[in-house]
């Protein structure tokens, strides 16, 4: 049974770029009323009025539970009820793990982790009062077989998978849909300077977007982009070890974070580490 998203209203964090616009674009053409959050304030407005249709953009800081409470309270008083919560903000710096600083480490596990705790609580808080609400929570392939070159990440990521299959046993029966949405690299400032290894081809943020949005339209739970790639890792699960890593190699997945194009990939993770230090700075 397809779900009409229709009316719906839906927040978005990590909204005003790469997979968290295309997909407020993609809820618009099916209806939806969006609230865009990011840490930009002024850019997330600016994609709020680029998109028409009502969307609001908003300041919105992840790690903060003042902020990330405005940012609902903002949605609700100006669009109505939540309906869906979308927890897609993240941050990806790459390089060897015995090389990452503690601050960017913790930033990470503060943003990608905690973030989504956070963002969890409060709008399921808000579903459980209605009876209602979808919650879809951003992870990654790299959350499923860990991935050299980011190993923090992936373990945030992981961390995100079993958060959300917590969750959706909780909130069983209660008409609460939980997603989890797990692509393969995608070609946004996150994914700058990565490549696609042999079938492991650079998405488009448009492709997860219309993954998201039929998740919540069909209440899928595992949503993997490419479709394809979750059967690989299933796969994966009951192989033997040595055989599962051959595999690994043969589709290049050992090297998807680790050869990268650091002209390109500098100055994301410059951007970054100025966002780092600015949060830093302003933080009692």
């Amino acid at each position: 049974m397809t779900k009409s998203l229709a009316g719906k209203v839906v927040a978005v964090t990590g909204g005003a770029r790469g997979i968290g616009r295309a997909t407020a674009e993609t809820l618009i053409t099916r209806g939806a009323r969006v609230a865009i959050g990011d840490i930009d304030g002024a850019l997330a407005q600016t994609v709020a009025e680029e998109l028409g249709h009502g969307s609001i953009g908003c300041f919105l800081d992840v790690t903060d539970v003042a902020s990330f409470e405005v940012f609902l309270e903002q949605t609700e008083r100006e669009l109505g009820p939540l309906d869906v919560l979308i927890n897609n903000a993240g941050i990806m710096p790459l390089g060897a793990f015995v090389e990452e600083t503690e601050a960017t480490a913790e930033r990470m596990i503060d943003i990608n982790l905690n973030g989504v705790i956070l963002g969890s609580k409060l709008a399921l808080r808000r579903f459980q009062a209605r009876g209602e609400g979808h919650l879809v929570n951003i992870a990654s392939t790299a959350g499923k077989y860990g991935a050299p070159g980011g190993a923090t990440y992936a373990a945030t990521k992981h961390a995100v998978v079993g958060l959300s299959e917590a969750i959706r046993q909780e909130v069983a029966g209660t008409g609460i849909g939980v997603s989890i949405v797990m692509p393969l690299v995608v070609n946004t400032d996150l994914g700058s300077g990565l490549s696609g290894h042999g079938p492991l081809k650079v998405l488009e943020p448009s492709d997860v977007a219309t993954a998201i949005v039929e998740a919540i339209e069909h209440n899928r739970v595992d949503v993997y982009v490419p479709s394809w790639i979750g059967l690989v890792l299933r796969v994966q699960h009951v192989l033997p070890r040595a055989v599962n890593d051959r595999v690994i190699k043969l589709l290049g997945a050992d090297k998807v974070l680790t050869e990268t194009d650091p002209g390109r990939r500098d100055a994301y993770e410059s951007h970054v580490a100025a966002d780092a230090d600015a949060h830093t700075l302003s933080t009692p």
